[in-house]
């Protein structure tokens, strides 16, 4: 059914439902146009992002969008790029002008080897789905140690939270560095203890998304597995 709106007020759109028809949006990725027309090319959540209509998609692979933030893994080096994993339906290229360092051509892989991993940013998508990603904006950076967990990139919003509570209630209570990429991605860092309290906490987020009082849930878990009481933090 066209136009449906979930519990949450997101609205849900089948492909082939009409999203502008007055030409004063611009067609973005889960998207094509047809007689001057933008329509949904997949299932999935109508989203208006810098005068763009996007779809994010159900389930499925994750649709990169111009200034998400990602974690991604090295899969390929060129001489002047990396293709980067980023859980998309293909790699995104990173090129020697999007990283703070100043590399030579063909010195590519001094810097960063296949397996590593990076905090990066959607840089750029066309219209044929292509995309690139840069580390030229603050934050980003490669990244040392820690581990990986994968969640369903739909699930991120539900694990960081609203205005970001939920997840700073994991790391106040482990106690370890966490980055969410909006790929599905998360990279921890802290002790061991921490490391697998954290993942247990985000493993409870995935599996109870829709669930009522899953905050309180997640609080009481990491409070009665905590080696001290930390304060609250809304």
């Amino acid at each position: 059914m066209s136009g449906e709106v979930s519990r949450q007020g997101r609205e849900i759109v089948m492909p082939g439902d009409l999203l502008e028809g007055d030409n004063k949006l611009r067609p973005g990725t889960g998207t094509y146009v047809s007689d001057d027309k933008i329509y949904a090319a997949l299932l999935g959540v109508k989203t208006i992002r810098s005068n763009y209509v996007n779809i994010i998609p159900l389930g499925g692979r994750y649709i990169p969008t111009v200034g998400d933030s990602v974690i991604g893994k090295v899969e390929d080096i060129g001489p002047s790029n990396w293709l980067i994993d980023i859980n998309a339906p293909h790699p995104a290229p990173l090129h020697v002008n999007e990283v703070p360092w100043r590399v030579e051509f063909g010195d590519t892989a001094r810097y960063m080897n296949v397996g590593d991993v990076i905090l990066a940013k959607i840089l750029m998508v066309d219209e044929t789905m292509r995309f690139q990603v840069t580390l030229k904006d603050q934050g980003l950076r490669k990244l040392q140690g820690g581990q990986i967990v994968e969640i369903s990139h739909s699930k991120v919003p539900r694990v960081i939270g609203k205005s970001g509570s939920m997840i700073q209630i994991i790391k106040n209570y482990t106690n370890c560095r966490i980055f969410v990429g909006q790929n599905g991605r998360i990279w921890l860092d802290g002790d061991v203890d921490g490391i697998m309290r954290a993942i247990k906490a985000i493993q409870m987020i995935e599996e109870g998304a829709q669930s009522f009082g899953l905050t309180e849930k997640v609080r009481e878990y990491l409070e009665s597995t905590s080696p001290q009481t930390v304060p609250n933090s809304e």
